[in-house]
């Protein structure tokens, strides 16, 4: 079953908005065993929507439309539905019920714009959007079904998540397709595909693997396609984890963060955070992960050299001697943090996330990051040559795979 994906808005084209739907729908639509043919994203015109979804109608089984669903002058895709489709126009009394409802219970004033936007094509199936006001729409025609949502990306995910899964759950002309995802850290790309290229060269030809780079982290994806796909995929995952051992930290969706969770949650320790140049990411990262504040204690944004000392006991020769970025700071902020916030384990970072404030002897992304208890830390310098924002991304994500690697040792 072969698909399309038409994204409708010119902040696309523009560089104002990411197309993450696009990416979204592409890993569900090949997890459910769908082809897809071609992506395009086009701006808010209505006569290039209508050939568009011409050209792209004809090639696919089902083509997905995001965008231009909303109340304004500039959401013209039902319009060019319509148009393409040869139908008028309905007034749907429920949709506008549903917006009414929703605004008074907000305590918002609704816009003549918004009776505007429960018009819909006739002949029209509606999804129902349990995130926002504008409903999904399916309409059936002879060589292709075409599935319109709104752009929103948590609306789009709703609407394909509950409604147009299980329509492509029934569709028989789905072919098979499975996939494991092996999640590594410690290891660079090219080392990890050296360890498991003999075991690749011999696997059947309908089974795929991917290395998906990224902070400090190497995914590898082994996919299959066809009616034994899961009974292959499952023979050789085991076999790549043996020779990857030990840097796989877990599988599928499963996060660095998530990872050390656990592992913190199951020996029962707590832990505490004292961040300089990564304000507070680190952190970020650990408490978007569910059940973080059964280990995690808090942190401490130490920016100042005035809160290193204040708050994390940094001693002020340490600094005077050595800097704020240094071995010996951030050995001192993990033992300060474990005493102020009463935790077994703290992680210690600082640096210079730039594009600023580096010296030839400590140039920008010179970064120092400790991990450990009050008598023992692991720590390490790094040398990033990255953008400011990268570096801070880098540097988080590294705390936490330095904090799985003193898990290990300990």
């Amino acid at each position: 079953m072969q698909v399309a994906i038409l994204a409708i808005g010119t902040e696309l084209l523009i560089g104002q908005t990411i197309n993450t739907n696009a990416a979204w729908m592409g890993e569900k639509l090949t997890q459910l065993g769908v082809t897809i043919t071609e992506s395009l994203a086009i701006a808010d015109d209505k006569e290039l929507i209508i050939s568009s979804i011409n050209r792209l109608s004809h090639n696919a089984d089902y083509l997905f439309i995001t965008g231009g669903l909303g109340p304004t002058k500039d959401d013209i895709t039902k319009n060019a539905i319509a148009s393409y489709l040869g139908v008028e126009m309905y007034f749907d009394e429920p949709t506008y019920n549903k917006i009414v409802e929703y605004f008074t219970a907000m305590n918002l004033s609704l816009s003549h714009l918004h009776k505007e936007q429960c018009y819909f094509p006739l002949g029209t199936k509606l999804l129902t959007n349990n995130m926002g006001t504008a409903p999904g729409m399916l309409f059936e025609t002879p060589n292709c079904n075409i599935i319109s949502m709104p752009g929103v990306p948590y609306e789009m995910q709703s609407i394909f998540t509950e409604s147009v899964t299980t329509l492509l759950e029934q569709d028989d002309r789905r072919i098979p397709y499975y996939q494991q995802t092996i999640r590594t850290v410690g290891i660079a790309e090219s080392k990890l595909a050296d360890f498991i290229e003999p075991i690749i060269e011999t696997m059947p030809a309908n089974l795929d693997v991917a290395y998906l780079p990224s902070l400090g982290s190497v995914k590898v994806r082994l996919s299959g396609t066809g009616l034994d796909a899961k009974i292959k995929v499952e023979q050789i995952v085991p076999q790549l984890v043996e020779a990857l051992k030990p840097y796989v930290y877990g599988f599928n969706d499963l996060t660095i963060a998530e990872a050390v969770q656990n592992t913190m949650i199951d020996q029962g320790l707590a832990l505490g955070t004292a961040e300089s140049c990564t304000g507070g990411y680190l952190g970020h990262l650990i408490t978007s992960t569910p059940g973080s504040s059964k280990y995690y204690n808090g942190g401490v944004l130490a920016y100042s050299n005035a809160i290193k000392m204040n708050l994390l006991n940094v001693k002020e020769e340490t600094l005077e001697d050595h800097g704020a970025v240094s071995e010996q700071t951030v050995r001192e902020m993990v033992k300060g943090c474990i005493k102020l916030l009463d935790v077994d384990i703290a992680i210690a970072i600082s640096g210079i996330a730039g594009p600023s404030g580096g010296s030839e002897a400590k140039p920008v992304g010179t970064i120092w990051i400790a991990v450990g208890n009050a008598e023992t830390q692991l720590i390490k310098k790094f040398n990033l040559k990255k953008n400011r924002l990268i570096n801070i991304r880098y540097s988080s994500n590294a705390a936490l795979i330095m904090l799985r690697k003193f898990l290990m040792a300990d």
